[in-house]
C-alpha cells in the first residue's frame, strides 16, 4: 500500500489562517488597550504578558495548520512545525473521533489511541462541521492502513 499524507486541504488552511488573523487582531487590541489604560511600572509586565500569550497562540495555531501525518507500512510519522514523531502500528490500540465543546462551537478531530501512553491528536483532522465527509474519509484511510499493517 502506498504512503498517504493526512493534512488540511488548501481551502481549510486558508480558512484557519483567516480565523488566526481575527484572533491575533483581537489579542493585539487587548494588548494595546492594556498598554494605554494601565498606569505605573506594572504596565509593561501586562503588555509583555499579553504579547507573549499572543505569540504562543499564534505559533500553536500555525503548528496545527501545517501539521500533517504520513501513513507508511511501518506506522504514522507526525510532522508539525516544531516536532517530528513516529508511532509504529503495533503501538496503536485504536483510532477515535473526539468531540470538544467550547462555548457555542463543537469541534471534532481524530486521535491515535496508543497501547501505552496518552492518545495523540492527528494533525490535519480538526473540523467544526458536524457531518464532515473529509474527516470520515481521513479516518477510513487511517483505519485501512492500520488494519493492513496489523494483518500483514
Amino acid at each position: 500500500m502506498p504512503d498517504v499524507w493526512i493534512s488540511f486541504s488548501s481551502a481549510d488552511r486558508q480558512r484557519y489562517w483567516w480565523r488566526n488573523g481575527i484572533v491575533m487582531l483581537a489579542l493585539a487590541g487587548v494588548t494595546v488597550a492594556v498598554g494605554l489604560t494601565e498606569r505605573g511600572p506594572d504596565r509593561w509586565w501586562w503588555v509583555g504578558g499579553f504579547a507573549a500569550f499572543s505569540v504562543a497562540i499564534f505559533l500553536g495555531t500555525i503548528n496545527s495548520i501545517y501539521g500533517r501525518v504520513l501513513l507508511t507500512a511501518r506506522g504514522l510519522e507526525f510532522r508539525t512545525f516544531v516536532s517530528r514523531r513516529s508511532i509504529a502500528w503495533n503501538e496503536v490500540a485504536g483510532i477515535e473521533r473526539r468531540q470538544r465543546v467550547s462555548r457555542s462551537v463543537i469541534w471534532w478531530d481524530l486521535r491515535v489511541v496508543r497501547v501505552r501512553g496518552r492518545s495523540l491528536a492527528i494533525p490535519g483532522t480538526l473540523t467544526n462541521r458536524m457531518m464532515d465527509a473529509e474527516l470520515e474519509r481521513k479516518q477510513a484511510v487511517i483505519q485501512e492502513h492500520w488494519s493492513r499493517a496489523v494483518e500483514g
